[in-house]
């Protein structure tokens, strides 16, 4: 396992060094996306929503189950949150960020569009490392087979995060195989156990990633948290 560098910036539009990067590897990483200052925004209405939801009994989103667990301090927290934007104008201006709609050129010659009303809409995850916690990590997996299940063709998908606290390589963070959006549809399905498998492989790698980074990776590629 390694460490990358990324020294991508996000502007107006995508550079061809970039959009290279992407098509060879399946992941990449941009700097400083958010201010600081939005950072702060968007934790705080992350925050609202989830005191909200947990006050209001809420346990599923759309038909969702939300994922809880307990906070360093033994509270009740969401540790995963779905359709998230919908509750948030702050959120909804997000995803209409002219940056965010330019990734879309990452699918290449397919049509794209943010998913803000589909599969689970915009996904808050938010990790925390305690012995109360429900959600420390996520094993091995690619986001394909729920095409399967839902009876369509894999295509190509941007997995999006956008990250509002610091995670440096040496805590975890998100793990990837590079390249392997390119493997055939055996290894895409068996190549290992997912979500069950968390072993470390000899090809992946990972980042240093600050508050504000944006990274971006295929759907097919194998990755981990």
């Amino acid at each position: 396992m390694k460490k990358w560098e990324s020294d991508f910036y996000l502007g107006d539009t995508l550079t061809q060094d970039q959009l290279s990067f992407f098509e060879e590897h399946g992941v990449i990483v941009f700097r400083n996306f958010l201010s600081q200052e939005k950072v702060q925004l968007y934790i705080n209405e992350v925050c609202r929503i989830e005191k909200e939801w947990i006050e209001e009994g809420k346990e599923k989103v759309n038909g969702i189950p939300l994922k809880f667990g307990k906070d360093e301090h033994g509270n009740k927290t969401i540790q995963r949150l779905c359709f998230s934007s919908l509750y948030s104008k702050a959120l909804q201006e997000l995803l209409q960020e002219p940056r965010l709609q330019n990734l879309i050129d990452l699918l290449g010659s397919y049509d794209g569009r943010i998913a803000e009303n589909e599969k689970d809409g915009l996904v808050i995850n938010n990790y925390i490392n305690t012995p109360n916690s429900t959600f420390t990590q996520m094993g091995w997996h690619t986001d394909s087979p729920r095409d399967l299940f839902l009876g369509q063709k894999i295509m190509p998908m941007l997995n999006v995060g956008l990250h509002l606290d610091t995670c440096l390589f040496d805590n975890g963070g998100l793990r990837v195989i590079p390249g392997t959006q390119n493997q055939n549809i055996i290894k895409l399905l068996f190549g290992k156990k997912y979500f069950i498998d968390n072993n470390d492989d000899s090809k992946e790698v990972g980042f240093d990633i600050n508050a504000g980074d944006l990274t971006v990776h295929d759907g097919r590629l194998w990755h981990r948290v």
